[in-house]
């Protein structure tokens, strides 16, 4: 396999000052993988222009472990049309980087610029273009044996308990003098946090919320009157395992328990991880509102409107937020595969030590569920309730239980190869590769299709079979989605014990 790599990852990996452990984990794994390292040529000129000589020189020292395309692929008649609206000569050079990958030349791109990521979709090659952590997501997929994390769970605990010598805390250090101090002020408070086999820290989030007469007299505009949850300190290591998502679903379950009005974070854009952190979270409704200036610098103030609200060009923005008027389907889903997607859906009868957080599809907000269903009419922001079918060990009419509702990002239908449906559900389904072959193969004059959908709500109360029929939500167990009525989905949340505040109407 060939990968193309672009500038800002060769630089991030020669770099004297900036140290990225997913760098070096990316690079293990094409190692590990035996994956041709590609560098265009118009990514060697790029990096002769390059501000810090010490990184030109370090690469063209390094250029024998790269392999450097030695011609450039011609432009097909949709490379031109991309390349028309390019303004800048890096515009120009991303536009080659997508050209060696339109005519297979390369297999994939590695790249954390967003533009070559839109373009790509533009072209039609978007699932060959990847993120570091979508890459260390695929590849650790694929290679469960070769992965560096067997369980990756995270934890609520002190910050007292924590070893601030790790160093994952190296670059808060670096960013905030007194960081230590602080630190062990806070020795009795508690974060969240993930580490690995080893012990070493992986993730970490510490959260406070803030009253409406909170003093904001260091950030530019001013916040009016509101209560806030501040996302006080927030680092993942990418690793393969949708951790970030995982501790973004934190945020907004605190932010939901603790009913604030907005979501913020102070953030400094001078290391790559902490662009990705910012690209992260506008993906999921974050929005630049100004400065903080304090005695460790300037930093980015980003904002969360986390008041009830709906975006229906993109869900995630007001995650976890759903809309009333939305159509409404239940949809079944086997015991073997219902905790494994859904973990925060668990049932009692269940050990949560079998569903530690050691798997992408566990730990992401958006998930794949795969379907040969005859109502295949789904569209973006209809609602889906999951109904966990009998495990065997009693009467369905007792055992088969409604758990959970999502809400549809996409849809992926008319398939044709088994490698598009790969990539349809790659990470963010249950399923091993060879399981994928055998629901590709099952049927073959009728192909599943693929409906990725935001995890959104655990029914506290989960009605069995016999309750969901003697209250009239269903005559009978589903068989692929089954549309509901208005009335019987509101009576369903009614016997679930449902908190509705999270229906938007």
């Amino acid at each position: 396999m060939k990968v193309l790599l672009d500038t800002n990852i060769l630089i991030h990996r020669e770099a004297r000052t900036v140290v990225r452990s997913d760098i070096g984990t990316l690079f293990r794994w094409l190692d590990e993988l035996h994956y041709e390292k590609c560098i265009h040529p118009g990514s060697i000129a790029e990096i002769k222009k390059h501000s810090d000589p010490e990184v030109v020189r370090t690469l063209e020292i390094k250029l024998g472990s790269y392999v450097v395309l030695k011609t450039t692929a011609p432009d097909t008649p949709k490379i031109k049309e991309i390349r028309a609206s390019d303004q800048t000569p890096n515009d120009e050079i991303d536009t080659s980087l997508l050209a060696e990958l339109v005519a297979n030349r390369v297999d994939a791109i590695i790249t954390e610029d967003r533009g070559i990521h839109r373009k790509a979709a533009r072209l039609g090659v978007v699932n060959s273009v990847f993120t570091i952590d979508a890459f260390l997501e695929k590849v650790t997929a694929e290679n469960p044996s070769l992965s560096d994390y067997e369980v990756l769970s995270v934890r609520k605990v002190h910050l007292g308990a924590i070893n601030l010598q790790d160093s994952f805390f190296n670059s808060f250090r670096e960013d905030y003098p007194g960081f230590d101090h602080w630190f062990n002020r806070k020795a009795d408070e508690l974060a969240y946090i993930c580490t690995a086999d080893n012990g070493s820290v992986v993730a970490f989030l510490y959260i406070k919320r803030e009253e409406s007469n909170e003093n904001y007299s260091d950030i530019t505009p001013s916040f009016i009157s509101a209560r806030r949850l501040k996302i006080g300190t927030f680092k993942v290591v990418s690793n393969g395992f949708k951790l970030g998502e995982r501790f973004l679903k934190i945020v907004f379950d605190n932010a939901s328990n603790l009913r604030v009005d907005e979501i913020y974070v102070t953030i400094f854009k001078h290391r790559p991880e902490q662009t990705r952190l910012i690209a992260l979270l506008e993906d999921w409704g974050f929005s630049h509102h100004g400065q903080k200036t304090s005695k460790a610098g300037t930093e980015e103030v980003y904002v969360r409107n986390f008041r009830p609200h709906y975006e229906a060009q993109d869900p995630r923005r007001s995650y976890p937020y759903i809309r009333e008027s939305s159509r409404k389907f239940i949809v079944p889903i086997y015991p073997e595969y219902h905790t494994e997607l859904l973990p925060d859906s668990i049932l009692h009868t269940e050990d949560a030590a079998d569903f530690e957080d050691n798997r992408p599809n566990r730990n992401a907000i958006s998930k794949v569920y795969i379907s040969r269903s005859m109502e295949r009419n789904l569209r973006r922001g209809d609602l889906i309730v999951f109904y966990r079918t009998n495990d065997g060990e009693g009467p369905a009419h007792y055992r088969s239980v409604a758990t959970t509702v999502g809400v549809v990002l996409t849809v992926t239908a008319g398939i044709q190869t088994f490698d598009e449906f790969v990539k349809a559900c790659r990470k963010r389904s249950v399923f091993t590769d060879q399981e994928l072959k055998k629901h590709w193969d099952y049927r073959k004059y009728d192909r599943p299709f693929v409906v990725n959908f935001l995890y959104v709500y655990s029914f506290p109360k989960r009605p069995n079979l016999k309750e969901l029929r003697e209250n009239g939500i269903i005559a009978s167990a589903p068989r692929g989605f089954m549309q509901l009525s208005e009335a019987a989905f509101r009576k369903l949340l009614e016997i679930a014990h449902v908190d509705d505040r999270f229906i938007v109407s």
